[in-house]
């Protein structure tokens, strides 16, 4: 299974529209989309290394876009979308948590977990919920998001063949730890904070 979309996703970086669909995976993603962008970031890296640092730039646009756009639904439609996406991930009651502790420290908790495998959605749904500033919002996502992106393709650009050597012979392996981070992420999120 994994190794199907791995190679689907290796075939994706030589396509003109390739850079599109990691954008929409990135704006996806840090609005209502569980997946993160990394897998597709990896595979595009390795595909086309002379490209990394745009896809990086891509993956942080995208994300701090699609961030706004959770800002938004948390503060405009939090009750409606904010709440089923909530009530999907099973995290409605600590999104009520979270929003309590947000005013003193909703920096650290964008900088933070916008760096983390919890997924970057809950963090922008809940800022717009809990009206934290946008301005901020907006900065404080583009730097967490783009050290996340920079340092992921900053590692593949240098060890590049380890991780292609890796990915090529243990994908099935690689895929079930990236569920379980992934699910971790949202665990974490849901009986830690």
């Amino acid at each position: 299974m994994f190794r199907s979309l791995y190679n689907w996703i290796l075939s994706l970086a030589a396509r003109p529209s390739a850079p599109w669909a990691l954008s929409a995976v990135s704006f996806a993603e840090s609005s209502f989309f569980p997946i993160p962008p990394d897998v597709m970031l990896v595979p595009m890296v390795l595909a086309k290394p002379e490209r990394a640092w745009f896809y990086a730039f891509i993956c942080t646009v995208a994300s701090v876009l699609g961030g706004i756009v959770g800002y938004f639904i948390g503060a405009v439609l939090y009750d409606t979308i904010g709440v089923w996406l909530f009530n999907l991930y099973g995290l409605t009651e600590q999104a009520a948590v979270f929003r309590d502790t947000y005013g003193e420290y909703g920096a650290y908790a964008i900088l933070i977990k916008g760096f983390t495998p919890i997924p970057f959605k809950l963090i922008t749904i809940t800022s717009g919920f809990a009206n934290y500033p946008l301005f901020w919002f907006v900065i404080l996502s583009a730097l967490t998001r783009g050290a996340r992106f920079f340092l992921v393709v900053a590692l593949v650009k240098k060890f590049g063949p380890e991780i292609q050597h890796i990915l090529d012979r243990h994908i099935n392996i690689v895929g079930i730890i990236f569920i379980v981070v992934l699910i971790g992420g949202f665990v974490v999120f849901r009986y830690l904070l």
